[in-house]
């Protein structure tokens, strides 16, 4: 472990401990290096790249202070790094099955917390969706706001966080693109209209069989549409 890593340990010890709590701000630079024993250069390197990963916020001409430590602040970099990956066919296939393992689970976890008025905010973008079968666009936006629904009625930052960085809008936006070029937009209009379904009923069981039906028809369909050779997903035609 280099000299920086083990400043940027010692800072975040102190977050851990309570010594610095979210939203206070740390001791000047001087004393905040004395304090952990570092020259000042280590302190404000370990600061710096604190900052970047959203643990710290410099506000110029007032100090450094510790963020709100939300995990929608902390797992920002997740979407970013989950586009970059998006290139690579095996990649998009692994972030299927990463959705796979986590959006099923989350959805029968909604179904138990789901209030009426969340239930009604999913029912709005399902109709939306279905309003603009032909609109990839519309679809994309609706479909994504659908999900967000979905997994914000579990009242897991986290959870919500995570599923959103995986199931980034690039990766519905291809998805979508594919599916009404191969004309299979309507069964997956489908499948999500059996997920408000087993929503509605508050059936944790049949929301999660509705949602791993979704995503593995969605990563089958896939896994074949790239496989098949053609790059219509990316907006482009190419063949082996």
């Amino acid at each position: 472990m280099s000299l920086t890593d083990k400043a940027i340990e010692q800072i975040r010890e102190l977050i851990r401990t309570g010594a610095l709590p979210p939203g206070s701000k740390l001791p000047p630079e001087p004393d905040l290096a004395a304090q952990l024993g570092l020259s000042r250069n280590l302190a404000r390197e370990a600061v710096k790249a604190l900052a970047v990963a959203r643990v710290l916020e410099v506000r110029r001409g007032d100090g450094t202070y510790v963020t709100s430590l939300q995990p929608s602040l902390l797992l920002e970099g997740l979407g970013g790094a989950v586009e970059l990956m998006q290139g690579d066919s095996g990649a998009l296939q692994d972030l299927m099955e990463a959705r796979r393992l986590l959006e099923p689970v989350a959805t029968a976890l909604a179904a138990t917390r789901i209030s009426d008025e969340q239930l009604t905010e999913v029912k709005k973008h399902l109709d939306a969706m279905r309003e603009a079968r032909d609109d990839v666009e519309r679809l994309n936006a609706h479909d994504a706001a659908f999900h967000r629904a979905v997994v914000s009625a579990t009242g897991n930052e986290t959870l919500l966080t995570l599923l959103e960085a995986i199931s980034g809008r690039t990766l519905r936006a291809r998805i979508w693109r594919g599916l009404v070029d191969t004309g299979a937009a309507g069964r997956t209009l489908a499948e999500h209209e059996a997920i408000f379904d087993a929503l509605s009923t508050r059936d944790a069981a049949l929301s999660q069989a509705a949602a791993l039906l979704h995503v593995s028809n969605t990563e089958r369909w896939l896994r074949e549409y790239l496989g098949s050779g053609e790059a219509r997903i990316s907006g482009t035609t190419s063949r082996k």
